[in-house]
C-alpha cells in the first residue's frame, strides 16, 4: 500500500483524480490475479499509507524547505497540501485521529496556501542592467556566474548618425521619442523583455538572487542606453523586480567607481 501510495500521490506529479482512479483500480486488478489479497483487504489499510505517505513526505519538505531553506522543496509544499486537503474532503483518515486532524485542517485552511519565508532564504532577485559600447567589450560580471543576456542593438535605427542627437543621450526625451516612432525597436524591445519576463520569472520560482541583462550598440551611448532605461522602468513598474543601472560608456568613470560597491552588494547572490 505505501509504494502505491508514493507512486499516486507523488506531490509535485499532481496527478488528476480519474487517473489516480483508473490507476489504483488497474493496481488492485493486476493484484488479485497475481496473489491472495483481495481488493476489500487491500483497500483496508490503503487510505491509512496514503495519509502516512502525505505526512511523511511533507515533513521532508518542511525540514528541507523552511527550515533548511530549499526553495525546491518550497515549491513541493503546496502541492502536498493539495493532497492533503484531497483525503481530508473525501473523509478517507481511517481512525480517529482528533489533534492530528485539527493540526491538518489548520495546514489545509492556509489561505492560497501562501507559506511563511523559509530560514535563511536567500534575499530576493534583483537585475543588473548595463548599456555598453561593444568598441570597449562587453560589461564585466560582478557575480561570478557567466554573466546574462546580451542584446546587441546596432541593427536598430541609429540616433547617433543626426547631428541633431550627437550630444544627447537614449536618457534624453527627443532620442527616445525618435527610437520609439522605428517598428523595428518595438519589434526589438517586445522580444527583449519576453525573454527577460521568462527568466525573472523562472528565476523567481528557482530562488535565485541575481539576473544580469545588458545592451550595447556602437558608442554605448543612444540606442543601448534607450533600452536599458526602458526594460528598468518595465521591470519596476509591471513585475516589482528591484533593478540597478549602469550606464557604462555614458556614465565613464563614476560607473567605474560605483563597480566595486555594486560587487560587495551583490557578492554572493549567484543563482543555484
Amino acid at each position: 500500500q505505501y509504494d502505491l501510495a508514493s507512486i499516486l500521490f507523488e506531490a509535485r506529479v499532481d496527478l488528476p483524480t480519474g487517473m489516480r482512479d483508473e490507476l489504483l483500480e488497474f493496481y488492485l486488478d493486476e493484484l488479485c490475479k497475481k496473489t491472495d489479497l483481495g481488493s476489500g483487504q487491500f483497500m483496508k489499510h490503503y487510505w491509512g499509507f496514503v495519509l502516512i505517505r502525505i505526512l511523511q513526505a511533507m515533513g521532508a519538505y518542511g525540514i528541507r524547505g523552511i527550515v533548511e531553506g530549499k526553495p525546491l522543496f518550497l515549491q513541493s509544499i503546496p502541492f502536498g497540501i493539495k493532497n492533503l486537503a484531497w483525503l481530508m474532503g473525501q473523509s478517507l483518515v481511517p481512525v480517529r485521529l482528533p489533534e492530528l486532524t485539527a493540526s491538518m485542517e489548520k495546514i489545509c485552511s492556509l489561505p492560497d496556501w501562501k507559506l511563511p519565508p523559509a530560514a535563511g532564504t536567500a534575499r530576493k532577485l534583483k537585475v543588473l542592467l548595463y548599456s555598453f559600447s561593444y568598441k570597449k567589450g562587453l560589461p564585466k560580471d560582478l557575480n561570478g556566474n557567466g554573466g546574462g543576456f546580451v542584446f546587441d542593438c546596432r541593427a536598430l535605427p541609429n540616433p547617433g548618425r543626426e547631428e541633431r542627437f550627437l550630444t544627447l543621450s537614449g536618457k534624453d526625451r527627443e532620442v527616445a521619442g525618435f527610437l520609439e516612432k522605428q517598428p523595428e525597436v518595438k519589434a526589438f524591445m517586445d522580444g527583449t523583455i519576453a525573454l527577460v519576463e521568462q527568466a525573472v520569472s523562472a528565476y523567481r520560482s528557482r530562488g535565485f538572487e541575481n539576473l544580469m541583462v545588458s545592451y550595447g550598440c556602437t558608442g554605448g551611448q543612444h540606442r543601448s542606453v534607450y533600452c536599458a532605461e526602458r526594460l528598468q522602468k518595465h521591470l519596476q513598474d509591471r513585475l516589482k523586480v528591484a533593478t540597478r543601472l549602469v550606464h557604462r560608456d555614458l556614465e565613464g568613470e563614476a560607473a567605474a567607481e560605483g563597480s566595486s560597491d555594486m560587487e560587495e552588494e551583490l557578492d554572493g547572490c549567484l543563482p543555484g
